[in-house]
């Protein structure tokens, strides 16, 4: 079964090391146990941490993976943003994860000082984030708000250049008509190797319409 799930993490995110994929292993171990007491992913999906939460946020590093600056909005409990920074401890790149939530982000800085991660907690609302945050090359969110919204909150960083990398569901083509009322972008639809019914949308010169 080990073996099995280092493969499927390789099929994901590439040439990721057998240290990297202990070091996600041990930190499932220690995502149910908070899980347990502050509820930090959905009860129906609890059962598959590895390939619902993980895997599906480790495909982004796949996608860029030269890039190495990274920020993720609403983190919660860590996917994709704390998945990405034990990628990126590999590469020397660095994410900050903006959590408003104490609980949450006592958790997330919990898992940063217990694997050493490249990554800062920002327990801010998104909206204050931007004054704090550098720019970075990559902005993820998931399971956070409707395109249309993600857009709005993270156009300080998309207008300046950065690139979008949100994950979504099978509604998404709504959501990207619906964000067209009020930008335009490029897109790049990149299909999820975790649900076939679930895309990540990769956004770039973004622009009000």
């Amino acid at each position: 079964m080990k073996e099995s799930e280092f493969e499927e993490l390789r099929a994901a995110a590439g040439a990721v090391s057998r240290e990297t994929f202990d070091r996600l292993r041990e930190f499932e171990t220690h995502f149910r146990k908070w899980n347990r007491s502050i509820n930090l992913v959905a009860a129906s999906t609890q059962d598959d941490i590895w390939r619902r939460h993980i895997v599906d946020s480790a495909q982004l590093e796949r996608i860029v993976p030269s890039a190495r600056r990274w920020v993720d909005l609403g983190s919660g409990g860590g996917f994709p943003g704390l998945v990405m920074a034990f990628l990126l401890a590999e590469s020397g790149g660095s994410i900050d994860l903006v959590e408003s939530n104490r609980k949450k982000a006592g958790f997330l800085q919990a898992m940063i000082g217990q694997f050493g991660l490249p990554a800062r907690v920002i327990a801010r609302r998104i909206e204050e984030a931007h004054a704090i945050v550098a720019q970075p090359e990559i902005v993820t969110a998931r399971a956070l708000a409707p395109l249309g919204i993600l857009l709005d909150l993270s156009a300080p960083w998309l207008l300046a250049g950065a690139r979008g990398l949100f994950h979504k569901g099978r509604d998404y083509r709504r959501e990207v008509e619906e964000s067209a009322l009020r930008w335009r972008f490029d897109l790049v639809e990149h299909q999820s190797i975790v649900d076939p019914q679930s895309v990540i949308l990769e956004l770039r010169d973004l622009r009000k319409a």
